[in-house]
């Protein structure tokens, strides 16, 4: 691990934050209901984007390691939500929203995996 590479990451990581920040505004701003729709736009949006830089990486480009670790584990890391999809899912259990938090769960891990994998499949249709 070098120095190079962990600002490359901060950088992506910095990036990818307020991408989400924005996001999670918009669609707050927008929906005004209880549920946490932002979170769950923002991780589908960030699986299908992890899918599409996936298949591109490996179909027809092969950045080197600073460029992937600011796109994949910078940007990508800090716009996906997982801990806050952890508080979410929480607050709508403590609140007895039971029904909601089920799901919220749910669509959250089957939309974020279709998401990736149609990310991938669209690339792999595009570059092939």
């Amino acid at each position: 691990m070098s120095a190079k590479m962990i600002v490359w990451v901060a950088f992506g990581g910095a990036a990818g934050s307020v991408a989400r920040f924005m996001m999670m505004s918009v669609i707050g701003h927008v929906t005004h209901t209880g549920f946490p729709y932002a979170t769950l736009a923002v991780n589908v949006i960030g699986g299908f984007i992890l899918g599409s830089v996936i298949e591109i990486m490996a179909l027809a480009w092969s950045p080197g390691p600073e460029l992937r670790g600011l796109v994949v584990v910078g940007v990508l890391g800090g716009f996906t939500t997982f801990s806050t999809f952890s508080m979410d899912v929480f607050y709508l259990f403590e609140r007895g929203q039971y029904s909601a938090a089920t799901v919220y769960v749910a669509a959250s891990v089957i939309l974020s995996v279709v998401g990736l994998a149609m990310g991938m499949m669209l690339f792999r249709q595009i570059m092939s």
